[in-house]
């Protein structure tokens, strides 16, 4: 069986700086140019899929159809992090028996979702 498996998640941007700056802030790591005008978080060796930031001329419409859902252990501080980055709430906040989930925008409104589980 031919074996697959998730290694990068690109993210199209007009402002490919201050959106992998903004990621690089929130899950750490320092951004690098693999090419000409992209941006890069996390390296090909390490433990997860790497981050891409390409560059595209028009902006962001609607709502995106694959969005990233990343764990944290505190909502509320990770939440005001993600604002003083230069992100934003959507104001979306789901409740379930097993905790909590966020609906977060990055600087140029590409969704991500905060979830966060009860102890």
């Amino acid at each position: 069986m031919v074996k697959v498996r998730l290694h990068e998640i690109t993210i199209d941007c007009a402002d490919v700086l201050r959106v992998a700056t903004f990621w690089a802030g929130l899950l750490g790591g320092e951004p690098y140019e693999p090419m000409p005008g992209w941006l890069r978080l996390g390296s090909p060796s390490g433990g997860g899929p790497m981050l891409n930031f390409q560059p595209v001329p028009e902006p962001k419409q609607g709502k995106a159809r694959v969005h990233l859902d990343l764990l944290t252990d505190d909502l509320h501080a990770t939440v005001s992090r993600v604002v003083a980055l230069g992100g934003r709430t959507t104001g979306e906040r789901h409740d379930y028996g097993e905790g909590a989930v966020v609906v977060l925008a990055d600087p140029e409104g590409t969704e991500f979702c905060m979830v966060a589980y009860r102890s």
